[in-house]
Protein backbone atom coordinates (compact mmCIF):
# COMPACT_ATOMS: atom_id res chain seq x y z
CA UNK A 1 0.00 0.00 0.00
CA UNK A 2 2.69 2.22 0.67
CA UNK A 3 4.67 1.53 -2.30
CA UNK A 4 1.22 2.23 -4.21
CA UNK A 5 0.90 5.77 -2.40
CA UNK A 6 4.50 6.49 -3.27
CA UNK A 7 4.16 5.98 -6.83
CA UNK A 8 0.84 7.60 -7.32
CA UNK A 9 2.19 10.52 -5.77
CA UNK A 10 5.33 10.32 -7.70
CA UNK A 11 3.10 10.68 -11.07
CA UNK A 12 1.43 13.49 -9.78
CA UNK A 13 4.42 15.50 -9.41
CA UNK A 14 5.38 14.82 -12.76
CA UNK A 15 1.55 15.50 -14.68
CA UNK A 16 2.49 18.77 -12.64
CA UNK A 17 6.10 19.59 -13.66
CA UNK A 18 5.32 18.89 -17.71
CA UNK A 19 2.20 21.61 -17.12
CA UNK A 20 4.49 23.95 -15.72
CA UNK A 21 6.60 23.20 -18.46
CA UNK A 22 4.14 23.52 -21.22
CA UNK A 23 3.97 27.31 -21.22
CA UNK A 24 0.21 27.76 -21.17
CA UNK A 25 -0.67 31.26 -22.18
CA UNK A 26 -4.25 30.70 -20.24
CA UNK A 27 -2.33 29.61 -17.50
CA UNK A 28 0.00 32.13 -17.15
CA UNK A 29 -1.81 35.23 -17.67
CA UNK A 30 -4.24 34.54 -14.50
CA UNK A 31 -0.83 34.06 -12.89
CA UNK A 32 -0.10 37.52 -13.93
CA UNK A 33 -3.34 38.72 -12.55
CA UNK A 34 -2.90 37.50 -9.27
CA UNK A 35 0.35 38.80 -9.45
CA UNK A 36 -0.67 42.24 -9.98
CA UNK A 37 -3.67 41.92 -6.85
CA UNK A 38 -1.06 41.11 -4.91
CA UNK A 39 1.26 44.17 -5.75
CA UNK A 40 -1.92 46.23 -5.27
CA UNK A 41 -2.76 44.58 -2.17
CA UNK A 42 0.75 45.14 -0.75
CA UNK A 43 0.61 48.86 -1.77
CA UNK A 44 -2.63 49.36 -0.08
CA UNK A 45 -1.40 47.47 3.28
CA UNK A 46 1.05 49.92 3.18
CA UNK A 47 -0.44 52.99 2.56
CA UNK A 48 -2.79 51.87 5.19
CA UNK A 49 -0.37 51.26 7.80
CA UNK A 50 1.20 54.73 6.85
CA UNK A 51 -1.66 56.02 7.89
CA UNK A 52 -2.46 54.17 11.27
CA UNK A 53 1.28 55.38 11.96
CA UNK A 54 1.01 58.92 10.63
CA UNK A 55 -2.68 59.35 12.72
CA UNK A 56 -0.69 57.26 15.79
CA UNK A 57 1.67 59.91 15.89
CA UNK A 58 -0.76 63.18 15.85
CA UNK A 59 -2.73 60.98 19.07
CA UNK A 60 0.95 60.49 20.45
CA UNK A 61 1.36 64.37 19.98
CA UNK A 62 -2.04 65.55 21.31
CA UNK A 63 -1.44 63.46 24.22
CA UNK A 64 2.11 64.90 24.58
CA UNK A 65 0.08 68.57 24.68
CA UNK A 66 -2.25 67.34 27.31
CA UNK A 67 0.97 66.31 29.44
CA UNK A 68 2.17 69.49 29.13
CA UNK A 69 -0.47 70.90 31.21
CA UNK A 70 1.52 69.44 34.54
CA UNK A 71 3.87 71.54 33.24
CA UNK A 72 5.13 75.48 34.52
CA UNK A 73 2.70 77.92 33.18
CA UNK A 74 4.20 80.61 30.62
CA UNK A 75 2.38 83.54 31.35
CA UNK A 76 2.26 86.69 29.74
CA UNK A 77 0.94 90.15 30.09
CA UNK A 78 1.22 93.34 28.31
CA UNK A 79 3.60 96.16 28.73
CA UNK A 80 2.91 98.85 31.46
CA UNK A 81 1.31 101.72 29.81
CA UNK A 82 -1.73 99.21 28.56
CA UNK A 83 -4.82 100.16 28.95
CA UNK A 84 -5.93 96.39 29.04
CA UNK A 85 -3.38 95.46 31.39
CA UNK A 86 -4.50 98.30 33.48
CA UNK A 87 -7.91 97.13 33.54
CA UNK A 88 -6.83 93.44 33.91
CA UNK A 89 -5.33 93.65 36.92
CA UNK A 90 -7.49 95.76 39.17
CA UNK A 91 -10.26 93.39 37.79
CA UNK A 92 -8.52 90.40 38.42
CA UNK A 93 -7.17 91.78 42.04
CA UNK A 94 -3.80 91.48 40.38
CA UNK A 95 -3.40 95.13 41.54
CA UNK A 96 -2.97 95.15 45.40
CA UNK A 97 -2.43 98.10 48.07
CA UNK A 98 1.18 97.78 49.50
CA UNK A 99 2.48 98.43 53.86
CA UNK A 100 1.85 102.04 52.66
CA UNK A 101 -1.71 101.79 51.15
CA UNK A 102 -0.57 102.15 47.75
CA UNK A 103 -1.97 100.03 44.89
CA UNK A 104 0.63 97.94 43.15
CA UNK A 105 0.89 95.57 40.21
CA UNK A 106 1.37 92.43 41.44
CA UNK A 107 2.12 90.68 38.02
CA UNK A 108 4.70 87.89 38.21
CA UNK A 109 8.06 89.78 37.35
CA UNK A 110 9.11 86.56 35.01
CA UNK A 111 5.44 87.02 33.37
CA UNK A 112 6.85 87.51 29.33
CA UNK A 113 5.62 90.58 28.11
CA UNK A 114 3.93 91.59 24.62
CA UNK A 115 3.54 94.82 23.66
CA UNK A 116 0.55 94.61 21.43
CA UNK A 117 -2.98 92.59 21.44
CA UNK A 118 -1.54 90.57 18.23
CA UNK A 119 1.58 89.84 19.76
CA UNK A 120 0.04 88.27 23.07
CA UNK A 121 -1.98 85.66 20.82
CA UNK A 122 0.82 85.07 18.58
CA UNK A 123 2.53 83.53 21.97
CA UNK A 124 -0.21 82.11 23.19
CA UNK A 125 -0.93 80.62 19.73
CA UNK A 126 2.14 78.50 19.48
CA UNK A 127 3.20 77.88 23.46
CA UNK A 128 0.60 75.33 24.66
CA UNK A 129 1.93 75.69 28.47
CA UNK A 130 0.82 79.85 28.01
CA UNK A 131 -2.04 82.15 29.26
CA UNK A 132 -3.00 85.47 28.42
CA UNK A 133 -5.47 88.05 27.94
CA UNK A 134 -6.25 90.38 25.01
CA UNK A 135 -9.53 92.43 24.04
CA UNK A 136 -12.45 90.01 23.14
CA UNK A 137 -13.30 91.70 19.82
CA UNK A 138 -9.69 90.88 18.73
CA UNK A 139 -10.63 87.38 19.47
CA UNK A 140 -10.27 84.94 16.42
CA UNK A 141 -9.99 80.74 16.52
CA UNK A 142 -5.77 80.91 16.68
CA UNK A 143 -6.16 80.85 20.72
CA UNK A 144 -8.80 79.40 22.68
CA UNK A 145 -10.91 82.32 25.29
CA UNK A 146 -11.78 80.22 28.78
CA UNK A 147 -15.05 81.41 30.55
CA UNK A 148 -14.09 83.03 33.96
CA UNK A 149 -15.96 81.82 36.78
CA UNK A 150 -18.24 79.79 34.49
CA UNK A 151 -19.48 82.37 32.34
CA UNK A 152 -18.75 82.60 28.46
CA UNK A 153 -17.00 85.48 27.44
CA UNK A 154 -19.17 87.30 24.61
CA UNK A 155 -20.35 89.86 23.59
CA UNK A 156 -24.14 89.47 24.92
CA UNK A 157 -22.52 88.79 28.62
CA UNK A 158 -20.58 91.63 28.78
CA UNK A 159 -23.54 93.79 28.02
CA UNK A 160 -25.89 91.92 30.68
CA UNK A 161 -23.59 92.02 33.23
CA UNK A 162 -22.89 88.31 33.55
CA UNK A 163 -18.65 88.19 32.49
CA UNK A 164 -17.50 90.86 34.58
CA UNK A 165 -14.15 91.30 33.14
CA UNK A 166 -14.40 94.13 30.63
CA UNK A 167 -13.58 97.80 30.29
CA UNK A 168 -14.49 100.79 28.37
CA UNK A 169 -13.00 101.63 25.10
CA UNK A 170 -12.26 105.64 25.16
CA UNK A 171 -11.14 108.08 22.69
CA UNK A 172 -9.91 111.81 24.30
CA UNK A 173 -10.13 114.87 23.19
CA UNK A 174 -9.14 118.23 24.23
CA UNK A 175 -10.71 121.96 23.61
CA UNK A 176 -8.42 122.62 21.03
CA UNK A 177 -9.95 120.26 18.72
CA UNK A 178 -10.48 120.32 14.88
CA UNK A 179 -13.56 120.86 12.71
CA UNK A 180 -12.23 117.71 11.36
CA UNK A 181 -11.29 116.10 13.96
CA UNK A 182 -14.97 116.86 15.59
CA UNK A 183 -16.77 115.96 12.61
CA UNK A 184 -14.89 112.57 12.88
CA UNK A 185 -15.61 112.03 16.74
CA UNK A 186 -19.29 113.23 15.75
CA UNK A 187 -19.56 109.81 13.34
CA UNK A 188 -18.12 107.74 15.89
CA UNK A 189 -20.82 108.82 17.96
CA UNK A 190 -23.41 108.48 15.70
CA UNK A 191 -26.06 105.47 14.20
CA UNK A 192 -23.43 104.67 12.00
CA UNK A 193 -20.86 104.75 13.65
CA UNK A 194 -21.94 102.57 16.49
CA UNK A 195 -23.13 100.45 14.14
CA UNK A 196 -19.32 99.93 13.30
CA UNK A 197 -18.92 99.01 17.10
CA UNK A 198 -21.14 96.30 17.07
CA UNK A 199 -20.09 94.85 13.75
CA UNK A 200 -16.91 94.29 15.34
CA UNK A 201 -17.89 92.61 17.72
CA UNK A 202 -18.01 95.59 20.92
CA UNK A 203 -20.74 96.49 22.71
CA UNK A 204 -22.19 99.95 21.12
CA UNK A 205 -23.47 103.20 22.87
CA UNK A 206 -27.48 103.64 23.06
CA UNK A 207 -28.91 106.81 22.74
CA UNK A 208 -27.14 108.14 19.77
CA UNK A 209 -28.74 109.20 16.77
CA UNK A 210 -27.85 109.68 12.57
CA UNK A 211 -24.81 111.26 11.41
CA UNK A 212 -24.99 115.06 9.89
CA UNK A 213 -21.58 116.01 8.55
CA UNK A 214 -20.07 118.71 7.27
CA UNK A 215 -17.51 117.13 4.93
CA UNK A 216 -14.87 119.15 6.68
CA UNK A 217 -10.73 119.05 5.25
CA UNK A 218 -7.70 118.44 6.54
CA UNK A 219 -5.37 115.77 8.40
CA UNK A 220 -6.30 114.21 11.43
CA UNK A 221 -4.02 111.84 13.63
CA UNK A 222 -5.41 109.03 15.96
CA UNK A 223 -3.54 107.56 18.19
CA UNK A 224 -3.24 105.33 21.94
CA UNK A 225 -4.41 101.75 22.48
CA UNK A 226 -3.12 98.77 20.17
CA UNK A 227 -6.89 97.22 21.78
CA UNK A 228 -9.24 99.97 20.32
CA UNK A 229 -6.44 100.48 17.20
CA UNK A 230 -8.50 97.29 15.24
CA UNK A 231 -12.62 99.18 15.48
CA UNK A 232 -10.37 102.47 14.88
CA UNK A 233 -9.33 101.46 11.61
CA UNK A 234 -12.99 100.03 10.56
CA UNK A 235 -14.46 103.62 11.92
CA UNK A 236 -12.08 105.25 9.57
CA UNK A 237 -12.79 103.47 6.61
CA UNK A 238 -16.60 104.18 7.29
CA UNK A 239 -15.94 107.51 7.94
CA UNK A 240 -14.03 107.77 4.68
CA UNK A 241 -16.95 106.91 2.62
CA UNK A 242 -18.92 109.58 4.07
CA UNK A 243 -15.80 112.45 3.92
CA UNK A 244 -13.38 112.16 1.42
CA UNK A 245 -11.92 115.24 2.19
CA UNK A 246 -10.63 113.63 5.34
CA UNK A 247 -6.94 112.13 5.74
CA UNK A 248 -6.87 110.37 8.84
CA UNK A 249 -3.75 108.37 10.18
CA UNK A 250 -4.37 105.93 13.08
CA UNK A 251 -0.98 105.62 14.62
CA UNK A 252 -0.92 102.19 17.31
CA UNK A 253 0.73 102.12 20.90
CA UNK A 254 -0.83 101.92 23.91
CA UNK A 255 -3.31 103.58 26.02
CA UNK A 256 -1.24 105.97 28.54
CA UNK A 257 0.67 107.27 25.38
CA UNK A 258 -2.46 108.12 23.63
CA UNK A 259 -3.25 109.86 26.54
CA UNK A 260 0.00 111.91 27.22
CA UNK A 261 0.46 112.44 23.63
CA UNK A 262 -3.36 113.71 23.18
CA UNK A 263 -2.36 115.97 25.98
CA UNK A 264 1.00 117.25 24.48
CA UNK A 265 -0.80 117.93 21.29
CA UNK A 266 0.76 115.25 19.35
CA UNK A 267 -2.55 113.34 18.77
CA UNK A 268 -5.74 115.20 17.68
CA UNK A 269 -7.69 111.67 19.08
CA UNK A 270 -6.37 109.65 21.95
CA UNK A 271 -7.35 106.19 22.17
CA UNK A 272 -7.64 104.30 25.93
CA UNK A 273 -9.01 100.98 26.58
CA UNK A 274 -9.61 102.00 30.24
CA UNK A 275 -10.97 104.76 31.97
CA UNK A 276 -8.81 107.82 32.67
CA UNK A 277 -7.40 108.84 36.07
CA UNK A 278 -8.63 112.04 37.82
CA UNK A 279 -5.09 113.34 37.10
CA UNK A 280 -5.02 112.93 33.55
CA UNK A 281 -8.47 114.70 33.14
CA UNK A 282 -6.87 117.43 35.31
CA UNK A 283 -4.41 118.27 31.96
CA UNK A 284 -7.53 119.40 30.65
CA UNK A 285 -8.46 115.98 28.35
CA UNK A 286 -12.27 114.98 27.70
CA UNK A 287 -12.64 111.06 27.70
CA UNK A 288 -15.86 109.80 25.16
CA UNK A 289 -16.65 106.03 25.74
CA UNK A 290 -17.10 104.82 22.02
CA UNK A 291 -17.62 100.98 23.06
CA UNK A 292 -17.41 98.30 25.32
CA UNK A 293 -15.03 95.85 25.46
CA UNK A 294 -14.42 92.58 27.37
CA UNK A 295 -11.13 91.39 28.35
CA UNK A 296 -10.81 87.54 27.36
CA UNK A 297 -8.23 85.29 29.08
CA UNK A 298 -6.90 82.92 26.23
CA UNK A 299 -4.86 79.49 26.37
CA UNK A 300 -3.19 77.27 23.61
CA UNK A 301 -5.85 75.32 21.25
CA UNK A 302 -4.29 72.35 22.78
CA UNK A 303 -5.19 72.89 26.52
CA UNK A 304 -8.09 71.00 27.95
CA UNK A 305 -8.38 74.09 30.71
CA UNK A 306 -11.82 75.42 29.74
CA UNK A 307 -12.54 77.31 32.95
CA UNK A 308 -11.20 79.40 35.43
CA UNK A 309 -12.17 81.16 38.46
CA UNK A 310 -11.19 84.94 39.35
CA UNK A 311 -8.73 83.83 42.19
CA UNK A 312 -7.35 81.36 40.05
CA UNK A 313 -6.21 83.52 37.18
CA UNK A 314 -4.91 86.02 40.08
CA UNK A 315 -3.20 83.19 41.61
CA UNK A 316 -1.40 82.38 38.10
CA UNK A 317 -0.81 86.20 37.73
CA UNK A 318 0.72 86.35 41.02
CA UNK A 319 2.85 83.49 40.57
CA UNK A 320 1.04 81.64 43.56
CA UNK A 321 0.41 78.97 41.25
CA UNK A 322 2.91 78.32 38.65
CA UNK A 323 2.20 74.46 37.00
CA UNK A 324 -1.06 73.48 35.93
CA UNK A 325 -1.59 70.80 37.39
CA UNK A 326 -2.18 72.83 40.76
CA UNK A 327 -5.74 73.64 38.88
CA UNK A 328 -6.75 69.95 39.59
Amino acid sequence: MKKFMSLAMTGVLVLGMAACGGGNTETDAPAADSAAESTTEAASEASSEAASEASSEAGSEAADAGAAMEGFINVISREDGSGTRSAFVELMGIEQEDENGEKVDMTLPEAQISNSTSAVMTTVSGDVSAIGYISLGSLDDSVKAVSVNGVEPTADNVKSGDYVVSRPFNIITTAETSEVAQDFVNFIMSTEGQAVVAEEGYIPVDGVEAFSGTQPSGDVTVGGSSSVTPVMEKLVEAYAAVNPNANIEVQQSDSTTGVTSTSDGLYDIGMASRALTDDEIALGLTPTVIATDGIAVIVNNENPVSDLTSEQIQSIYTGAIEDWSELN
